[in-house]
């Protein structure tokens, strides 16, 4: 019996593919594109290889668009130009996910443009 030690990570690229398409729960349910992900960077940071670099991009991705969000609204009702921010927001959160799920899947380094680091 071959004991394993505990810091040993796993790769586990379909995981990191799954864990950037969780993002897109938002487009499904109205809700989770942020609390899925942020549970499975929790619970396997420390268990699969690049889970914790994936896990604080998507994060900080999915933080930003709420914040753009959020800005965008009163935008919309004092200049109208917030519905810029809106289209810009929608557009980025299903396309970005997409892309860097491919990229996880082939062992990538995942890059958010735009995106405030709020975990680091």
């Amino acid at each position: 019996m071959e004991i394993i030690p505990s810091s040993a990570k796993r790769q586990d690229n379909s995981l990191l593919m799954v864990t950037h398409l969780s993002q897109l729960l938002y487009y499904l349910t109205g809700f989770g594109g942020l609390v899925v992900p942020l549970i499975l960077w929790l619970t396997q940071r420390d268990k699969v290889m690049g889970m914790d670099e994936h896990g604080k991009a998507i994060v900080n991705f999915q933080l930003t668009l709420i914040l753009i969000t959020i800005l965008s609204i009163p935008g919309i009702f004092l200049f109208g130009l917030g519905i810029l921010g809106i289209i810009y927001a929608c557009i980025i959160g299903f396309v970005l996910p997409i892309i860097n799920a491919v990229k996880a899947n082939n062992g990538e380094a995942p890059s958010y443009f735009s995106t405030i680091r709020f975990i680091s």
